[in-house]
């Protein structure tokens, strides 16, 4: 069986005529060079994390995936067509320990008023250890107020769209300074997003996030980490935060599906140390099967 599953779903839309998903070779060239997803990077993505075979948080994904194509002036993204391409995906896969299966949907060919649409499954790239030895990140100027989605909502903050190639850029610049990560900041020194996850931090029994209304994402696993952290007694709350902040925090996380709870072990040079115990009972939880 191959290690890459590839479903194409010919009806991505509620405005498609109703078609089922198609499994196809991954190998076989199957995307146009004209499809807007290509030449403009105009299209819109999830990441989805599969453990022991079963997608995590799938409804949280959908939901931001229809946020992100309405932001996007897309049709709304057929929602159970989607999560059935996700499970085939999935199922179709050998068995491994974790899938990351990949939800792309683009405007389409230039012209042909049609969106392309496909989920594509692999297996994660092994994350032991910075789950468990954490990483040193960089805070990084994103250049933008912490207005920018109400006063500039056209530039698109808080969707995720498959134009990433400043979040990849940031990513290599912090590399180049030692780091393996950053975390953007706003014009107004506002704790943001890292440029593929979310900012948890923990102040004695409270986890706090900053809000969406910054222009960020709504982290689907920081959701998870909340809700675990609820059931487990903590508080939890949407605050806006800065450097200072994260710096008096007792544990600082990035929270991502491919990544889970990755805890920060230096910011901007400065070491840091977490909570190991609650760490180890977080990471236990979201390797724990939840649809």
């Amino acid at each position: 069986m191959p290690e890459t599953v590839l479903v194409v779903l010919p009806s991505p839309t509620v405005a498609d005529a109703p078609a089922d998903p198609v499994r196809a070779d991954p190998a076989v060239p199957l995307l146009r060079v004209d499809d807007l997803g290509v030449s403009r990077g105009d299209g819109i993505f999830e990441t989805v994390n599969a453990v022991g075979g079963h997608p995590q948080a799938l409804g949280a994904h959908l939901a931001r995936f229809a946020r992100s194509a309405a932001m996007l002036d897309l049709p709304t993204p057929a929602a159970e067509v989607w999560r059935r391409a996700v499970h085939e995906a999935v199922a179709a896969h050998p068995p491994v320990p974790e899938l990351l299966v990949k939800l792309v949907m683009t405007r389409g060919v230039e012209g042909s008023g049609r969106c392309s649409g496909w989920v594509l499954a692999f297996p994660n790239a092994d994350a032991t250890r910075v789950r468990t030895e954490g990483v040193a990140v960089l805070t990084l100027a994103r250049g933008y107020p912490a207005d920018v989605m109400t006063t500039a909502p056209w530039l698109l903050q808080g969707a995720k769209t498959l134009s990433y190639a400043l979040n990849m850029a940031a990513l290599r610049h912090a590399r180049t300074k030692g780091a393996d990560d950053a975390i953007f900041v706003s014009s107004e020194g506002e704790v943001l997003e890292a440029p593929t996850s979310s900012v948890v931090a923990q102040f004695g029994d409270r986890l706090v996030t900053p809000p969406c209304d910054l222009g960020i994402l709504e982290g689907t696993c920081q959701g998870r980490v909340f809700a675990w952290a609820r059931g487990r007694g903590l508080a939890t709350a949407v605050e806006r935060l800065t450097v200072d902040d994260l710096h008096r925090a007792g544990s600082l996380w990035l929270c991502s599906s491919g990544r889970l709870a990755t805890p920060v072990r230096e910011l901007d040079g400065v070491p840091r140390t977490w909570d190991a115990a609650l760490h180890t009972e977080v990471l236990a939880h979201l390797l724990t099967v939840h649809e």
